[in-house]
């Protein structure tokens, strides 16, 4: 036996070792796969929980329209952009961007009664004039928005 035929046995079992390393390196990339798809799907499943809980809470007047229709925003955005962007969703984007200016948290509390009353002022004329398109938007939410998706 020469050389080059001891050599063929170690080749094959190279390769053969070798698809072996590789259909375990493929099965981890699958389960990684599989894990991720859970975890998002995990997340969506919770967004779409909170959307429901908050949509409820401005129906049943739980929540302050303002605050709510920001918090339904953003939700909206990371939950389906696409969704966020219906006709039947847009007040919520209006109100976002009509109170965007306002500072939170420790801002808000940094501003003068003057101007915490001024702003104050803009969110009732605001709840005003969008409360019904606001509560239609969130029934819409309930009822159909949320419901035609996975």
């Amino acid at each position: 036996m020469g050389l080059d035929q001891a050599l063929i046995p170690l080749a094959i079992l190279l390769v053969v070792a070798l698809a072996l390393y590789a259909v375990h390196l493929w099965r981890q990339v699958w389960v990684k796969q599989r894990q991720q798809a859970e975890v998002r799907s995990a997340q969506h499943q919770r967004l779409r929980d909170d959307l429901r809980v908050l949509a409820s809470c401005l129906l049943d007047g739980q929540l302050p329209l303002i605050e709510g229709a920001i918090r339904i925003k953003v939700l909206l955005d990371n939950y389906d952009s696409a969704l966020s962007l219906t006709p039947q969703a847009q007040v919520f984007q209006q109100l976002y961007e009509a109170t965007a200016h306002v500072p939170t948290h420790a801002g808000w509390k940094a501003l003068s009664r003057a101007e915490r009353r001024q702003h104050e002022a803009r969110f009732a004329e605001l709840t005003e004039a969008y409360q019904q398109q606001a509560h239609d938007a969130a029934r819409w939410l309930l009822d159909e928005g949320l419901a035609a998706r996975p």
